[in-house]
């Protein structure tokens, strides 16, 4: 693969130490906005760590409908599935301009086979995004669509200076409606009935949770 190792500027920037290792057993390589670096169905066998920049994991239907499954920016990382040679089951498109530490599967698999601490840090990571997989299922099959908004509300939200909590980055409506399974339509008026009720407060994009959205609406 062309490209050059992350720089030890570039690695040190990540605070998870598997993360780091994984990093540093790749090439770096840039992609711009809106790039597909992987496609759901295809059997490329590469993980990308990203170094800066963000990407959106998805599904698609032949009618072109979407489901985003999760966001990812620096320090994390997609495409762990390729560990077993099989088709991808997700596609991977860039947010904004990024880079990456590309892992290809042969030098993984060598980390894994001589590095036992590495092998357990990467199962438990697949073990955590299975978790994380499962509670998806969950609120979509059990949580109505407003459920299902305040529930992705909570768990992006941080908790800010002021003693609020706060969404860091900025998402659209449609994104939140990408994210739940639902028509913008119908996240608009959640939003709409939880600003008026004093629950959040939307500027520029970003998302303040004043007070806790109620269990139910």
């Amino acid at each position: 693969m062309n490209g050059e190792p992350p720089s030890p500027a570039q690695l040190s920037a990540i605070g998870d130490p598997f993360v780091r290792k994984l990093a540093a057993l790749g090439r770096v390589r840039s992609y711009p906005r809106s790039t597909v670096i992987i496609t759901e169905g295809d059997s490329s066998d590469s993980v990308f760590v990203v170094l800066s920049g963000k990407v959106k994991a998805f599904v698609s239907d032949s009618e072109g409908h979407e489901l985003i499954l999760d966001t990812q920016g620096p320090g994390d990382y997609v495409g762990e599935m390729a560990l077993d040679g099989k088709p991808r089951s997700a596609s991977v498109v860039t947010l904004e301009s990024t880079t990456f530490s590309v892992v290809q599967r042969e030098p993984l698999r060598d980390a894994i086979r001589k590095d036992p601490d590495f092998a357990l840090d990467m199962i438990s990571k697949v073990i955590e995004r299975a978790r994380d997989a499962t509670d998806n299922v969950k609120n979509l099959a059990l949580l109505d669509v407003y459920g299902r908004v305040a529930r992705l509300l909570l768990n992006m939200a941080v908790e800010a200076g002021d003693g609020k909590l706060r969404i860091p980055e900025k998402i659209t409506q449609q994104e939140i409606a990408e994210r739940v399974g639902a028509s913008r339509d119908m996240v608009s008026r959640i939003f709409r009935d939880l600003t008026i009720g004093g629950y959040i407060s939307v500027e520029n994009r970003i998302v303040t949770i004043n007070k806790k959205p109620p269990a139910k609406w």
